[in-house]
């Protein structure tokens, strides 16, 4: 397995992938080890096994490593420059300190590959396996480090979290949501109450887990409708439903053109007082893809760049639609992607790791670019 982006590409820091750590492509290879640091069952023994005798020939110079710490190694067969060997803590419960070992772990490992000049580094799930910690713990606590090491100037490097498990095996943590996504097939598409009668009752989800707002009574509604509305088509087929068409000429017509998506991204930074470099990791985004979009007014990004803005600006679910709408893109009600993504945002959740754990085990793209 390669790095998902192309040499040159543009990249977000931080993904998580399904697959073998030993076959990534990346400048470093974080194993979590013994504290011998000689082998061992799991993904210690599997990148020992990869790298040849040479890794361990030289990991018997070490003098092994302690809980928290972490010690650099050449990679020898590995696709990698540098193997990283960190040593998780056992579980026993969580009163011992466990969650700040682990946490120590992917500081020392992440600094480590800094400072060994590192654009890419790859990490397992530490202490998930024959350690004991259990999986939501570990996952919390790579994806708080992992975050705040990106967000602390390192954006620049790309960080893997590597997992063996395949992505439903995530699932059952996810008890509202897997059930709301269940309800996604053969839901019905919502009928306009305002020109034709509502179901009696809805099924899926949407129904079960309130996605959408109770409505009021149907005269309300179409009142509110109409006095909301945007421009729409008019019987003479324009977008001035008080004007005739053959009235406006093209120049005016684009004379009314709205601001775009970077106009309106760069408003919403100005008005939160945020600074572009805490908005754009906030997004899990590319600096460099950031700077194009400052410099380019009608930059027209992907749909997951769009959301990962609207994330890190914290906007409401109207306003990220709105942002949405000035890239070309709405929120589907039978796109799961969407349904994970307007689930969080209506909780005010806009953490992008947990939103993009979730994406992950549903098999879908994560947040960023």
């Amino acid at each position: 397995m390669t790095m998902p982006h192309a040499k040159g590409a543009l990249t977000m820091p931080f993904y998580l992938i399904h697959g073998d750590i030993t076959k990534i492509r990346a400048d470093a290879i974080v194993n979590a080890a013994n504290p011998s640091l000689l082998g061992g069952g799991g993904v210690d023994g599997a990148i020992h096994r990869a790298a040849g005798p040479g890794l361990r020939k030289e990991c018997e110079t070490l003098g092994g490593c302690a809980p928290g710490e972490a010690k650099r190694t050449a990679a020898y067969g590995l696709p990698a420059r540098f193997v990283i060997h960190t040593v998780g803590p056992v579980w026993e419960g969580g009163g011992r300190g466990e969650e700040e070992i682990l946490a120590s772990c992917y500081r020392r490992s992440l600094h480590l590959a800094a400072e060994s000049g590192c654009a890419s580094v790859a990490f397992p799930l530490v202490s998930a396996g024959a350690y004991g910690m259990p999986r939501p713990i570990a996952l919390r606590v790579a994806g708080e480090e992992i975050g705040a090491f990106l967000a602390d100037g390192h954006d620049e490097m790309t960080v893997l979290l590597v997992l063996f498990d395949p992505p439903a095996s995530m699932r059952g943590t996810y008890g509202e949501l897997n059930r709301t996504l269940e309800g996604l097939t053969g839901f019905p598409r919502e009928a306009n109450p305002c020109s034709a009668a509502a179901p009696e009752k809805k099924k899926g989800l949407f129904r079960r887990v309130g996605f959408l707002a109770e409505r009021a009574p149907r005269a309300d509604a179409c009142k509110r409708q109409e006095e909301s509305a945007p421009p729409t088509l008019s019987s003479a087929g324009g977008f001035f439903p008080d004007t005739a068409a053959d009235s406006v000429s093209l120049e005016e017509a684009l004379s009314m053109i709205d601001e775009s998506f970077s106009e309106m991204l760069l408003r919403k930074i100005d008005e939160r007082g945020m600074k572009d470099a805490e908005c754009y990791r906030r997004a899990n985004v590319d600096r460099k893809l950031f700077s194009k979009i400052r410099s380019d007014p009608q930059y027209r990004p992907s749909k997951t760049t769009a959301l990962a803005f609207a994330i890190a600006l914290e906007l409401s679910l109207a306003e990220t639609e709105e942002l949405l709408l000035k890239a070309g893109y709405a929120l589907s009600p039978s796109a799961p992607f969407d349904v994970i993504v307007k689930y969080f945002i209506e909780r005010g959740n806009y953490n992008v790791f947990e939103i993009n754990e979730a994406l992950y085990a549903f098999d879908q793209k994560q947040i960023g670019a």
